[in-house]
């Protein structure tokens, strides 16, 4: 009798899910034995972290400057904390997506950010973690109907998705089809509220003029939006410090700046939380926590000289 694969498939995806879970309590319980108590204080924007054994002793401390930016502070206040651990490829297959997870609940990331065929996957290997699932809507063109990009929305949400990244119809931006836009962005605010979801709007600032990032931001904030998003990372551009600090100042405290795409160093990411950001989206997480630069892609080779008849 042949085995029906859609149940070993299934099996294969169970097992794969307790390893994951069983490997990253081994890790807790490594860094944290049952023996130890840990106490945590914060005063003058100083976070010091102190674990004592049975007997009182200290077997652990460690102390770090707290950063606060303008606007929505992430509960956990690290730039581990600030970061959404990313991945839309196209090619991004289930063992791609499940180290992400693994990744991400390590690092202590404040979420993951997948495309939303993965929302359901990542947020069964997350239970408990703390770490959020974001997903994105209407990516990365913004193309799409408002009522696709709601059915999106509401789809996510249930598939286990807590924050939308939704990208703004930028043609009508560019346009100044200003109402159609702030519909648009109502549309799929309404639908991530009302499913308890956080909505970032995408406005694609590599295509935009300083004016319509301004109205952009403007249009966001009215229709509730509680972040305003740089990039996708497939327009030939990402976040600047221009650009972040332009949408800090134009949105003000009361919302969230989200800079994506081409952050790849500690360097960058401080650089971008400096000019306003309060949520970082990057592939390269684990390098930036880490103070690593990415390595610059080597250098296309020469063309070969034209041949001549």
């Amino acid at each position: 009798m042949a085995p029906d694969i859609k149940k070993v498939e299934q099996l294969v995806e169970i097992i794969t899910r307790e390893v994951l879970l069983a490997m990253i309590d081994q890790e807790e319980k490594d860094k944290n034995p049952e023996s130890s108590v840990c106490v945590v204080e914060v005063a003058n924007g100083v976070k010091v972290k102190t674990c004592f054994d049975n007997a009182g002793h200290v077997v652990s401390a460690g102390a770090e400057r707290l950063t606060s930016t303008v606007g929505v502070i992430p509960e956990d206040q690290s730039l581990a904390g600030m970061i959404d651990h990313t991945l839309l490829k196209p090619d991004a297959t289930s063992d791609k997506i499940a180290q992400l997870c693994f990744e991400a609940r390590k690092y202590h990331f404040a979420s993951v950010c997948v495309n939303p065929s993965n929302v359901k996957l990542c947020a069964d290997l997350l239970k408990g973690s703390g770490v959020k699932v974001c997903t994105v809507i209407g990516f990365p063109l913004g193309a799409t109907t408002t009522e696709s990009k709601v059915f999106e929305t509401r789809n996510a949400i249930e598939n286990g998705a807590t924050e939308i990244d939704m990208v703004v119809n930028i043609g009508a931006l560019k346009a100044g089809e200003n109402e159609f836009v702030a519909k648009d962005i109502r549309g799929v605010v309404e639908a991530a509220h009302q499913g308890g979801a956080l909505l970032k709007v995408i406005l694609e600032t590599a295509l935009l003029t300083d004016e319509e990032k301004v109205i952009g931001c403007l249009l966001s904030k009215e229709a509730g939006a509680d972040y305003v998003k740089t990039s996708t990372g497939f327009s030939g551009g990402g976040a600047t410090v221009h650009d972040v600090a332009l949408m800090r100042n134009t949105v003000g405290p009361s919302i969230g700046v989200k800079a994506s795409g081409g952050i790849h160093s500690r360097s960058d990411a401080e650089a971008m939380v400096a000019a306003g950001a309060t949520r970082l989206g990057a592939s390269a997480g684990i390098k930036i926590i880490q103070g690593g630069e990415i390595e610059p892609k080597p250098a296309a080779p020469a063309a070969a000289p034209a041949k001549s008849y």
